[in-house]
């Protein structure tokens, strides 16, 4: 240790040659002029017994605070080690309390006395945006206070039921007495509702991922063999003919969909995981928490958006039509399930195992389903929960203040399912399956080539064939070089993202990383 340089970078060194202070602590005001003694020794003015005194020489006020505190050096039949100036301040090495050093240091110090409710700490966004290296989010002596640390039943700590909301209210103005119920280092493991979110939330993100997982894993050697027979086959001469598949207004809302949800999974990731190292470096890639909590409020925005506009376009659609409700939602070519949904299943599955042939797909096959389906739960679900944490003070109005925690659970839990889903499940049952490998592009010209068309939705082609409107829906189409490349570089980079945030997800399971 060189006492001599820590103090000359500290504080007390600074002001003293850098600003010229001579009231600024020198040796001799700490460790005296003619008693200098061992630290261990109980007459020495830096003894742990002592030193608070010695620092209340010039820090008078701070001392008395200190002195009444539960931190309040005594000498404890148990051996308890009471924090004293130099355990959380340093003996020589002081730093400015609002300098970065410090307030990276700070709650780390307080974590190496009270080590589990640190790392329940470090769980909530406070410590995940701390971590990420966020100061003005809310520490342990934002809380608890920094000299005058007492017990929360004492009447006079900042964590007592009658000064609770107004601690609280110091960051989160107009708090109220529901939002003092938040469960502030509770977690799972120690509170029934948080638990019953927990497994309900870790039960459906498994189901899905052993589901899907295994559909991919039976489609793959079966497309792999598709791939191959189709090379083995003459290509049918068609032109230039495509079908259309989507409209105008699927492909600008899928495009919204694609840029917003990028923005979420990759701002939100990088909190969730933000112990990682690849979520600090891609937080400062980002310009920070503070902005990367602007981006992923601009991503909620547009995924409000572009929903309200799907839904004011089903209702247009249903008008036009002039359906019921029922035959609306559960019609033939819907994006409900349905029983033909099930045959399809059946069929497939019989397909993978080579004991069918494949199934004549219609207009949406039960996966596409699911995909849609699951936004309209991913909306609802992580958008409500989003909006809880988004504005806290505002739904604690009306419900309790634990419901926060239950939404940090259902929010993070739902997020890491869409994000893996999307990025693995959905981006295989697209892409890059061996048939469409290395990208589809329909979503975004909104045709397919006829060909192509007949053999991925054969019922739905003899449908529309038998109807007399193929002819209507089949354009003799030649998109320009230019258009193409804009889309496959939009599309790829998309592609990229997801790919790379997927394997740091995976790394970080691997390493044992998830708090």
């Amino acid at each position: 240790v060189n006492a001599l340089a820590d103090y000359s970078s500290s504080v007390h060194g600074m002001g003293l040659t850098a600003k010229g202070l001579t009231v600024s602590a020198v040796c001799t005001d700490c460790h005296t002029s003619h008693m200098e003694l061992r630290m261990d020794d109980e007459r020495s003015s830096v003894h742990p017994a002592n030193v608070q005194k010695t620092c209340g020489t010039c820090h008078k006020g701070i001392y008395e605070t200190y002195m009444q505190s539960d931190h309040a050096f005594r000498t404890d039949p148990k051996g308890t080690e009471y924090p004293t100036c130099v355990k959380c301040h340093t003996a020589h090495g002081i730093s400015q309390v609002g300098q970065d050093k410090f307030m990276n240091e700070v709650t780390h110090q307080c974590g190496s006395c009270h080590e589990e409710t640190a790392k329940t700490y470090m769980q909530t966004y406070h410590g995940k945006a701390y971590q990420l290296g966020y100061f003005e989010s809310a520490r342990c002596s934002d809380c608890h206070g920094a000299h005058n640390v007492l017990k929360s039943d004492n009447p006079a700590s900042m964590t007592s039921e009658e000064n609770l909301v107004a601690t609280c209210g110091a960051c989160h103005v107009g708090a109220n007495k529901r939002f003092t119920g938040y469960l502030s280092h509770a977690t799972h493991k120690d509170d029934p509702k948080l638990r019953g979110a927990y497994i309900f939330m870790t039960t459906l993100l498994l189901a899905v991922f052993t589901f899907f997982g295994i559909h991919l894993l039976m489609w793959l050697p079966r497309s792999v063999k598709e791939r191959r027979k189709k090379k083995k086959e003459a290509p049918k001469e068609t032109g230039n003919l495509y079908y259309k598949r989507f409209s105008r207004n699927q492909r600008i809302t899928h495009i919204f969909v694609i840029i917003s949800f990028i923005l979420l999974a990759v701002t939100g990731m990088m909190l969730k995981f933000a112990h990682m190292d690849w979520a600090k470096y891609l937080s400062r890639f980002l310009g920070g928490v503070a902005t990367a909590g602007v981006l992923h409020r601009i991503g909620a925005v547009i995924t409000f958006g572009y929903f309200a506009f799907h839904i004011y376009n089903l209702v247009k659609e249903k008008r036009r039509k002039r359906l019921s409700m029922i035959k609306f939602i559960f019609g033939k070519d819907t994006l409900w399930f349905n029983m033909q949904d099930i045959k399809d299943f059946v069929a497939t599955i019989k397909w993978f195992l080579g004991r069918g042939p494949r199934p004549n797909y219609g207009r949406w096959t039960y996966w596409e389903k699911f995909d849609y389906i699951a936004v309209f739960w991913g909306v609802a679900v992580i958008g409500f929960s989003g909006l809880v944490l988004w504005f806290p003070v505002f739904f604690t109005r009306f419900f309790p203040g634990w419901l926060i925690n239950i939404s940090q659970i259902i929010h993070s839990d739902e997020a890491l399912l869409a994000v893996g889903f999307i990025f693995t499940i959905h981006f295989f049952n697209t892409h890059f399956r061996p048939e469409a490998f290395p990208m589809d592009t329909v979503i975004f010209t909104g045709y397919m080539p006829l060909e192509h068309f007949k053999h991925e939705r054969p019922r739905e082609y003899q449908e529309v064939k038998e109807s007399g409107k193929l002819d209507q829906r089949v354009f003799e189409k030649e998109f320009s070089e230019e258009r193409m490349r804009t889309i496959r570089f939009f599309g790829f980079m998309a592609l990229i993202i997801g790919v790379l945030l997927i394997i740091a997800i995976v790394y970080t399971l691997l390493a044992g990383g998830v708090h």
